[in-house]
């Protein structure tokens, strides 16, 4: 009996320290602690972006428990989409339709938020978990103190009630919109000129012409695509300042994970992107978690968390 009972307590003790994760959280007071953090006229510190949550098996993309998950890899940032159910519910859903991540069926768009709620999510292998459909409030909710968010606004959502809801949350601290055109930027920033705004940047005009229409370079985030970007064009992006995303989604994710001896990550980091949207969250920040080692990068508004 003696040994069953010492043999129970090693099991427990080893279940609590299974679901005792440390978390990678970070945070800031307020929106200028932001605005200072990203400045890249000032040192700067990489980050992970997790595109759609960090989906991984049994975690969902677009799913609290999956943005949860994603901190016990990374400080990240977390990119999320949001669009609108049939009775004007702000929901968290990448696709148009149902089908690929749960077991419903047909457009979002011709559902309810309660019809939304009976259904359960799937993990990217089609596996059904008991994870909910959740609210852009709750997410946003969720996130404070914990995350950086990038919030795609799927066509179709008005930019008004996405910024409505980032003031009720009091969530101006952590959030960044995802805007794809000179006319979203700019109708973003009128909406809510302390906001920082992802713009796109493929093009060396491309940041100028917006700044010219009013939106200033210590409002935006560059995007600056999927394919690569030289080092050169980082540095004179960092000298207004504007920190930059770089997308590895697709090719560069399949390169990274078949690479022979070559941390993609790393030299994406040292060539200068502040932020690495991947759907290669565990390998990416392994690379980052050693760049900032090697470079001696800290930050105060990253903290461990039990």
């Amino acid at each position: 009996m003696k040994q069953f009972n010492l043999l129970l307590a090693g099991f427990l003790l080893l279940a609590v320290s299974c679901t005792s994760q440390t978390k990678n959280y970070i945070s800031f007071g307020n929106a200028r602690e932001l605005r200072g953090f990203l400045n890249r006229k000032t040192p700067g510190y990489p980050l992970i972006s997790a595109h759609r949550g960090g989906p991984m098996k049994g975690f969902p993309e677009n799913c609290i428990a999956t943005f949860e998950n994603a901190t016990t890899h990374q400080p990240v940032v977390i990119e999320f989409d949001v669009t609108l159910s049939k009775d004007s519910v702000l929901v968290v859903m990448h696709d148009d339709k149902l089908d690929r991540t749960s077991n419903g069926t047909g457009f979002i768009r011709e559902h309810t938020y309660a019809e939304l709620q009976k259904l359960q999510l799937k993990d990217n292998f089609g596996t059904l978990t008991s994870y909910k459909i959740p609210t852009l409030k709750e997410v946003l909710s969720w996130g404070k103190g914990k995350v950086l968010f990038t919030i795609d606004v799927k066509r179709g959502v008005p930019f008004a009630k996405i910024i409505e809801e980032v003031r009720k949350t009091k969530s101006e601290s952590n959030s960044i919109i995802i805007t794809y055109n000179d006319n979203q930027a700019v109708e973003v920033h009128q909406l809510a000129p302390d906001l920082m705004i992802s713009v796109s940047a493929k093009y060396n005009n491309d940041l100028e012409r917006l700044k010219s229409k009013g939106v200033p370079y210590d409002r935006m985030v560059a995007f600056v695509g999927t394919r690569g970007f030289d080092q050169k064009d980082f540095w004179a992006l960092h000298q207004d300042g504007i920190p930059c995303i770089m997308g590895t989604m697709g090719n560069l994710d399949k390169r990274a994970k078949t690479r022979r001896g070559t941390k993609y990550y790393y030299m994406y980091a040292n060539s200068g992107a502040d932020m690495i949207s991947t759907d290669n969250l565990v390998m990416a920040g392994k690379e980052l978690d050693q760049y900032r080692k090697d470079k001696k990068i800290t930050s105060v508004h990253v903290k461990k968390v039990k």
